[in-house]
């Protein structure tokens, strides 16, 4: 299967082409243009290594994420970083190089920080390796970070080792009704204290707080912070996390801000707030100058997560930092075989 991958981009490279890889295709919808012919990852799919007892799983990338799932959840872990599920056909490969992570990234990290090592197939067909199976691992050029959140635009992802972590012993939800101010302050005051905090949310006028970790470490929180506890707290934590809540179900554009935690409201329409503070989701068509200019004045940045006119991006980055990306994929795919115009339109 490696091979075969590797004759098709070598081919590629020779006739000049684009190729766009796809595992599921659940996150299609993310991004400038999809262009080029389609190099599916599907099939190259499996577990290669598990050893619960040193905390890493080896998967091929095209594995579906809730095979690997379910395989941890059998041995009592999980993937931390929590990837969401846009689709059953939402692959292990598409959950890392998107670099997308859920409500618990805060608490836990993000896809980045679990990403151990990483064999891929480079720009003219190499099969290199990256990292290993342990997190010091590395010396040099560590392109099995890299390629996290790079959507297939830097190599071709074949397989990876991740760091896995034990399910929490214990989890309980709390819920408070308060306004947008108080929720931005409660989130950030709680976020400094000893608490077992693994998730927050606010939407809706309520401030979802999820506890996670020792029985005792929990039992002590629900004692402090009092709150209500709500039966529907599973399905509100699984909705948050693959985006299905009706503001994220209903909106024809969405943008996603990630921004100092301790700024305050944001007059911009409706809006989901996530990571104690530091995401802002926003469900409305908004001027791109007036979004770009609030986040940066917030101390942060805005992706045009979805919808709207993504002609001139989807971010807006500063020059030095942009230099650094086209340097990066200078040297990693000159021709521009992978992903061209798919986060940047500038290549």
């Amino acid at each position: 299967m490696i091979e075969a991958f590797a004759d098709t981009i070598r081919r590629a490279a020779a006739d000049g082409k684009t190729l766009r890889i796809r595992g599921g295709g659940s996150k299609d919808f993310y991004g400038v243009a999809l262009e080029g012919d389609v190099l599916d990852t599907g099939s190259h799919a499996g577990i290669v290594d598990y050893d619960p007892s040193e905390l890493v799983i080896t998967v091929r990338s095209g594995t579906p994420l809730t095979e690997v799932e379910s395989k941890l959840a059998e041995c009592g872990q999980m993937l931390a970083f929590e990837p969401p599920h846009f689709g059953a056909g939402s692959t292990i490969g598409g959950a890392v190089a998107s670099g997308f992570s859920g409500p618990r990234r805060a608490a836990a990290g993000s896809a980045r920080d679990f990403v151990l090592g990483a064999r891929v197939l480079d720009a003219t067909g190499r099969d290199l390796s990256f990292g290993g199976q342990v997190m010091k691992n590395v010396a040099g050029y560590d392109l099995s970070r890299f390629i996290a959140g790079s959507f297939g635009t830097l190599a071709l992802i074949t397989e990876l080792s991740l760091k896995v972590l034990p399910r929490p012993v214990a989890e309980a939800t709390l819920c408070f009704e308060m306004d947008e101010t108080q929720a931005i302050d409660a989130m950030n005051r709680w976020a400094g204290q000893p608490l077992p905090l693994s998730a927050t949310c606010f939407v809706d006028g309520i401030l979802w707080v999820r506890l996670s970790g020792a029985q005792a470490a929990v039992d002590a929180a629900l004692q402090k912070l009092g709150g209500e506890q709500p039966p529907e707290r599973t399905a509100f934590w699984t909705s948050l996390r693959n985006q299905s809540l009706p503001i994220f179900a209903t909106a024809s554009t969405l943008w996603r801000l990630s921004i100092r935690s301790t700024v305050g409201p944001l007059d911009l329409g409706p809006q989901l707030i996530e990571w104690n503070g530091a995401l802002r989701w926003i469900a409305a068509d908004l001027d791109p100058e007036s979004v770009h200019r609030a986040a940066q004045t917030a101390g942060g940045h805005a992706t045009l997560y979805r919808g709207g006119a993504k002609a001139a991006g989807i971010q807006r980055l500063a020059p030095p930092v942009l230099a650094l990306h086209q340097r990066l994929k200078r040297a990693l795919d000159p021709q521009g075989v992978f992903g061209r115009h798919r986060i940047h339109p500038e290549f």
